[in-house]
Parts: structure tokens; C-alpha cells; sequence
């Protein structure tokens, strides 16, 4: 397995999503078997662990899935790179608010949580038309100055928003919603952050469990807390609309001796140097799956007729980057 770099973050290939440890996949296992599940992740290889503060904050308490990975990753905390996401909520928002102590405040109980004196990856989860991303870029620059962030990054962003970032503080990486069924980022992010050395963090990279295979017309998924009741691709019309793609998976997958899923996070391994996807799973045997496609490799034959195939399909179903959390703006004040 040969390491990746995000910005200047040396990480495994295939990072680890950890969402589903505290909410959107239905029922969550219990602390014990998700603790497990993240050290297994580990030893097998993985060294780059996604969460966010606000992961389970709906239906259990902010900062839920910050204290599973914290307690989880304690005993090698140094030798993985730990990344999580800072939401600033509309009603934290005034005229007379200072945005640096509004952020670092957030990130000093995100440290406390994850058992850390500092994070190697800081994101802003969502732009918010409250706050000009210049200025959330100024105040992660101090934040890096002092050593409490590693490097920072913007998640479902386009290619202006990251621009304007980028230009007051260098970014690390994007978090972005990329793969076979979702490939816009192929326009001007990729190309972006190529040339300014920026990472590229796909979410969801296995369309939610779609590119497995293993998701059909007949699946029923749980009816409270399941984000996959309302991904477009899972619709039962669309599910049947893309089943091409996943007869092209197969055939390959065949040829690899690997299932659906790790052809879908090989292909983009392949595609991009700087990308390194995060599948998210509860399930222990799925994570390890998944990592297991850095051992995939496609050979250049073999890409070029993957992608031939896969150009060829129509695509049903289509989210996008909804970029924004907010409708309103308002820009009177400037404090960082």
C-alpha cells in the first residue's frame, strides 16, 4: 500500500468515514462494537479518520461521534490523521460576534472530545452565507499559526467558493460528494486542486451503498434516521435506471477478483493522485471491504475500458454540490 498526501497530510489511501457510528445509516451499534471497528480499521491499515461535530447531535448530543473516535484512536492518536468539521449554527451568528473566539471555541470542545491537543484536518462542514469564507479562511490561518490545526478544508463547495478561500489561507483539501454516479467535481475542482496541491476527500465514494451491488429495488431501509430514504439513487425507478453501471462493476469486478464496491473506490484511485475517498460503513466486514480496495489495481487497459463503459451510461439520479446551509446574507460586520 502506498501512502497519499492530502495537502501535506500523509494518509492511507482509502480514509475511514465515521458518521455511521452515531447517525444516517438507522440504528447505530452499540460504543464497544464501533470502538472495535475503527481499531480494526486501523490495523489493517488505515491512518485517516473522518468525523464531525455535529454527527449524532439530532438524536443523541453535539459531539457524539467525536467521543467514539477520540476514545477509539487514544492509544495511536499520533501516528493517524484526524479530521473533523466545524457547522456554525445560524443563531451563533450576530453583528457583534468575533468569529475567531466563535470557531476556536467550537474547536477546543471538538480537541476535548477526541482526546487530542490538536487536529490535523479542521473543515468548515458548510458554507453559510452568514459568514464570507475569506474570513473563516483568516481566522483557520491563526489557527495554524498556533499550532491547533494542522491544516483546514471546505466541504460541497464549487470552484469560486474554494478560490476565494485559498487565496487568504491555503487549503488542504475539499470534501466533496464524488463517484460514478456524481462526477462534477471532474469539471473544475479536480483540476484546481491538482494544480494548487490540494486533497480531494470524496464522500460517500460508493453512492451510498449503490456501487456495492448490494442495494436493489427490493431493499426497504430503516424508516428513522436512514439518509438513503432520500439520496436520488436510491429511488426504486432510479435503482433500476442504473443498473448498467453496476453490470459494467461487475465485469470487472470479476476480472479483479474483487466485488463492486472496490472497483468503484479503485477506479478513482486510479483516476486522481490526489484523491482519497471515505467510505462510511457500521458494518465491521464492509470497512474492512472497503479499505481492501487499495489492493485493487487497475492496470491502464483496463481504466481506459472501465471508463469507456462508464461514459457511455446515463446517469439517473443526480444531487450535485448544494454548496449553502442558508437562503439569507447578510454581511455587516467583518471581525475576525
Amino acid at each position: 500500500m502506498e501512502k497519499r498526501f492530502i495537502g501535506q497530510l500523509e494518509v492511507s489511501p482509502i480514509g475511514m468515514g465515521c458518521m455511521g457510528f452515531s447517525h444516517g445509516y438507522g440504528q447505530i451499534p452499540n460504543r464497544t462494537y464501533s470502538i472495535e471497528a475503527i481499531r480494526k480499521a486501523y490495523e489493517f491499515g488505515c491512518t485517516f479518520f473522518d468525523t464531525a461535530e455535529t454527527y449524532g447531535r439530532e438524536l443523541y448530543w453535539e459531539g457524539h461521534n467525536e467521543e467514539i473516535l477520540g476514545e477509539a484512536v487514544e492509544p495511536f492518536r499520533n501516528e493517524i490523521v484526524l479530521a473533523t468539521k466545524l457547522h456554525i449554527h445560524d443563531e451563533e451568528v450576530t453583528e457583534d460576534m468575533n468569529l475567531y473566539d466563535l470557531i476556536k471555541g467550537h474547536l477546543l470542545k471538538s480537541l476535548k472530545r477526541l482526546r487530542t491537543e490538536y487536529v490535523d484536518l479542521y473543515y468548515l462542514h458548510r458554507i453559510t452565507e452568514l459568514v464570507p469564507v475569506e474570513d473563516v479562511a483568516s481566522v483557520m490561518g491563526k489557527l495554524i499559526d498556533e499550532g491547533l490545526i494542522k491544516g483546514w478544508g471546505l466541504s460541497q463547495v464549487d470552484v469560486d467558493t474554494l478560490d476565494k478561500a485559498h487565496k487568504i489561507t491555503p487549503v488542504t483539501a475539499v470534501q466533496n460528494l464524488y463517484n460514478i454516479l456524481e462526477r462534477d467535481c471532474e469539471d473544475k475542482i479536480f483540476p484546481y486542486c491538482l494544480e494548487n496541491n490540494i486533497g480531494v476527500v470524496p464522500f460517500s465514494p460508493i453512492a451510498s451503498g449503490f456501487l456495492s451491488g448490494k442495494i436493489t429495488t427490493q431493499t426497504e431501509f430503516e424508516k428513522t434516521d436512514d439518509v438513503r430514504n432520500f439520496v436520488p439513487q436510491l429511488s426504486k425507478e432510479n435503482i433500476a435506471g442504473n443498473q448498467p453501471i453496476l453490470d459494467i462493476l461487475n465485469k470487472f469486478a470479476k476480472i479483479k477478483n474483487a466485488t463492486l464496491a472496490q472497483i468503484s473506490l479503485a477506479w478513482m484511485l486510479k483516476k486522481y493522485p490526489n484523491v482519497v475517498p471515505i467510505p462510511g460503513s457500521k458494518n465491521q466486514e464492509r470497512i474492512i471491504e472497503n479499505l481492501g480496495a487499495w489492493n485493487v489495481e487497475l492496470t491502464d487497459e483496463e481504466f481506459n475500458d472501465l471508463q469507456r463503459a462508464l461514459d457511455q451510461c446515463e446517469i439517473h439520479g443526480h444531487r450535485g454540490i448544494v454548496e449553502t446551509q442558508h437562503q439569507t446574507f447578510s454581511n455587516n460586520w467583518r471581525k475576525s
